[in-house]
C-alpha cells in the first residue's frame, strides 16, 4: 500500500439513496401548497401568477430538439360555493381530494386574506405530520390506478 493511501482513513461505506416515503409525500404536498399560497397572494394583489418549467420541443422540419421554458397549467385548490357564496379550500394529492376530517374535505373561508392564512395553516399541518394518514390513503388510491 502506498504511503498516500495509508495516510487516509479508509472505511467501508454504503450510500443510502432512498428517502422515507412518508417524508417524500409530505415534501411533495408541501411544495404544491407553496405554489397555492403564492397563487393566492398574487390573486390578492391583482397580479398574474405563473410557474415555469423546462420542456423539450422537437422541430418538425429539422428534427432537432430544443429546451424551451413553458408555463405550467395551474389549478386553484379553492372555489366559490354557490349556496353560501363563501370560498371553500380543498387539498389535492395527485387528483384526489384529501379528507381533512371524517366526511369533511374542505375549509370554508370568507376572503382572500383568510384564504392565505388557511393555506399556511394547512402547510404547517402537512409538515408536522398531522395529515400523514390522509396523504398515505390518497397516495394509495393514486397508485392503484397504475397497478393494472
Amino acid at each position: 500500500m502506498s504511503t498516500i493511501l495509508s495516510s487516509l482513513k479508509l472505511v467501508n461505506a454504503k450510500r443510502v439513496n432512498s428517502i422515507d416515503p412518508v417524508v417524500f409525500r409530505r415534501n411533495k404536498l408541501n411544495e404544491k401548497l407553496k405554489v397555492q399560497i403564492a397563487m393566492a397572494q398574487a390573486m390578492n394583489k391583482g397580479e398574474k401568477f405563473t410557474v415555469k418549467r423546462m420542456r423539450n420541443v422537437r422541430d418538425d422540419v429539422t428534427g432537432l430538439t430544443a429546451v424551451v421554458e413553458v408555463s405550467k397549467r395551474l389549478k386553484a385548490w379553492w372555489f366559490t360555493n354557490n349556496d353560501t357564496k363563501k370560498v371553500a379550500v380543498q387539498i389535492f394529492y395527485g387528483n384526489k381530494v384529501i379528507d381533512l376530517a371524517k366526511g369533511k374535505n374542505a375549509v370554508e373561508v370568507a376572503n382572500c386574506d383568510e384564504l392565505i392564512a388557511v393555506l399556511s395553516k394547512l402547510q404547517e399541518a402537512v409538515l408536522d405530520g398531522s395529515l400523514d394518514a390522509q396523504i398515505e390513503q390518497a397516495a394509495d388510491s393514486v397508485k392503484a390506478r397504475f397497478a393494472k
